[in-house]
Parts: structure tokens; C-alpha cells; sequence
């Protein structure tokens, strides 16, 4: 080890601690310190019988810091069929390096640092992947990153205001439209899309006349769910979903009916 090395140095027990139960890693150690892999190892290793002068430094490694993680990097040198991509994500423009083959989902995800955006399936079933390009909803895991270019994206992170929250997600919280959340940017994301759609007067399949388009559609409780049936909801929030989209719809409060029917 480097002496300007920022790792801790390891004691002779130490050494022989990790020598005796983490032969394998010990070379790791030695060079880079112990880091949270490591730590996680020999927590689970002090669970089982041990020497009490084991247990001793375990307890000593176990009260130390870790050693630092390296930042992630990403050098598009190292990129293959790498494309720069110029694009817009929430108002502010972006230039990424990516992999030709590689998704928006996971282009948001790991190279920008939005991990609102969820990856649930990454078979475009679910709906946690939900974003707005150019307005209209799409599935981030089944969108290349390369076709966005020159393209605008708003992902979950910015559909509010700044601390003014989206009359949306004001809905959701007020008629707790999530549960355990999973799904809930990609619903909040689908859901504000729709209720855009709606203004425009797009039909779904539930529209009872698809050649006349003479307005905004008004949102019956059988077309918000039709409309938002690409999204699962796991915890199965989905009255609370509609009253909430409804409410944001219509203006009004929407009374809620807990009857299975």
C-alpha cells in the first residue's frame, strides 16, 4: 500500500484475521482496504463460531472507516458504437456519450443520475419506466437514448416546480395514490400525459366514436383506467389513482366508494 494511500493499514492480526476467513480477498484488502463488500463479509462471518481473538479484531475492523469508494466514470473511449446524443432533460440541455444500443431508462439511470425513473420489468409491461418525450409518454426501457436526439425529456424529477408540487402528485398524496411508490413516477409521469392528452382530445380505445374529435374529452372513471392500464400498480392502488386523476381532471372532489364490485 501507497504510503499516501488514504486506506487504513492493516495490524498483523488484521492481516491474519482476513488470511484465516477471507483468504480470497485478502490481496484486495491489502491494497485498497476494506470497503463494503468486505465489511458485509465479515459481518456475516462473525455470526458463525469464531476465536475470541477473531472476534476481538473483527470488532476492531468492524469500528473502523471504510475505505473510499471510487467514483464512477464513464470514458467514452471505452464506450462501444458510442454516439454523442443533445438532448433536454427537464428544461436543461444535455450532451451524453452512449452506447448506440443503450436505453433512456438506463441512459437516465446511470449516466445522468435520475433514478426517479424506475426499471420494473425492462420489458416495456409495466409502466415504472414511464417518462414524456416531446409531450407524449413513452417507455424510457424501450427507447433507445440515441433516438432522442435534439428531443425533449421531463422524467419524474421535473414535474414539479421548483417546491411547488404538480396538481398531480398534490392528488396523489391526498388520496394516497402510492403505496409502497415503486410505480409511482411512472404513474404520475402517465398520468400527467393523459390528462394532456385529454385537453387535446385524443381517443383511447374506450372512446365511443373514434372519427369525431370535437374537444377535450371529459374523463369517465372506465377511461382513465383504460387509459392508464399500460401502468401496474403491484399494491393495487388503482381507485386511488383514478379519484386522484379525476379530481385533477374535473376540479372537483372526488368521493371514493370502498365496495368491491
Amino acid at each position: 500500500m501507497n504510503e499516501d494511500d488514504q486506506s487504513p493499514q492493516l495490524t498483523e492480526d488484521e492481516k491474519k484475521l482476513f488470511e484465516d476467513l477471507m483468504p480470497e480477498d485478502l490481496a484486495e484488502i491489502i491494497d485498497a482496504g476494506v470497503n463494503r463488500r468486505h465489511f458485509l463479509k465479515l459481518m456475516t462471518l462473525t455470526g458463525g463460531g469464531m476465536l475470541a481473538w477473531q472476534s476481538a479484531v473483527a470488532e476492531q475492523v468492524l469500528t473502523r472507516p471504510l475505505a473510499p469508494t471510487p467514483p464512477v466514470t464513464f470514458n467514452p473511449e471505452t464506450i462501444e458504437n458510442g454516439v454523442n446524443v443533445a438532448l433536454k432533460i427537464n428544461g436543461a440541455p444535455q450532451k451524453v456519450t452512449v452506447d448506440s444500443r443503450m436505453t433512456l431508462l438506463d441512459t437516465l439511470r446511470e449516466k445522468l443520475d435520475l433514478t426517479g425513473s424506475k426499471k420494473g420489468c425492462d420489458h416495456g409491461q409495466c409502466g415504472a419506466c414511464t417518462v414524456i418525450l416531446d409531450g407524449r409518454r413513452v417507455l424510457s426501457c424501450l427507447t433507445l437514448a440515441a433516438s432522442c436526439e435534439g428531443k425533449s425529456v421531463k422524467t419524474i424529477e421535473g414535474i414539479a416546480q421548483g417546491n411547488q408540487l404538480h396538481p398531480v402528485q398534490t392528488a396523489f398524496i391526498k388520496y394516497d395514490g402510492f403505496q409502497c411508490g415503486f410505480c409511482t413516477p411512472g404513474q404520475i409521469c402517465s398520468a400527467v400525459a393523459l390528462l394532456d392528452e385529454a385537453k387535446n382530445g385524443d381517443a383511447s380505445y374506450v372512446t365511443e366514436d373514434l372519427r369525431k374529435k370535437s374537444g377535450p374529452a371529459m374523463l369517465s372513471k372506465e377511461e382513465i383506467r383504460e387509459r392508464m392500464s399500460g401502468n401496474i400498480c403491484r399494491c393495487g392502488a388503482y381507485p386511488n389513482i383514478v379519484a386522484a386523476i379525476q379530481e385533477v381532471h374535473s376540479g372537483k372532489a372526488v368521493e371514493q366508494n370502498w365496495l368491491l364490485v
